[in-house]
């Protein structure tokens, strides 16, 4: 798998147009950010700094990379889904809440140009 539209075309069906919508959402949240596959996984990263991944599951989709601070400032609206260290994953069986993606990724990206 060499690109993210493979990852993508790669994908039950059933999955494709959430993965779609996700890439857009991250890279209109993250416009600077470089996309590539690693780790059998999409990733963003900015200035060499990891912004967001995402990956597909049978259950659900994943969401790593987006920091702790950036987790725990949004802790509110991430209640009702599984949190584990670096990880939120989001239920495949119900609509993935892309305006709360997009405001951490805008904060991870934030984050990321703070720090220099």
């Amino acid at each position: 798998m060499k690109t993210v539209d493979d990852y993508i075309a790669g994908a039950p069906k059933d999955k494709q147009l959430t993965l779609k919508k996700l890439r857009r959402t991250i890279k209109a949240a993250a416009p600077k950010a470089s996309e590539s596959v690693s780790y059998g996984i999409v990733g963003y990263k900015l200035e060499r700094k990891p912004v967001a991944y995402f990956g597909y599951w049978k259950s659900h989709f994943s969401l790593y990379g987006i920091g702790n601070r950036v987790t725990k400032a949004h802790a509110t609206e991430l209640k009702g889904y599984l949190l584990s260290k670096g990880t939120i994953q989001f239920p495949a069986d119900k609509p993935l809440p892309y305006r709360l993606v997009t405001k951490m990724v805008k904060a991870r990206v934030a984050e990321i140009e703070k720090a220099g």
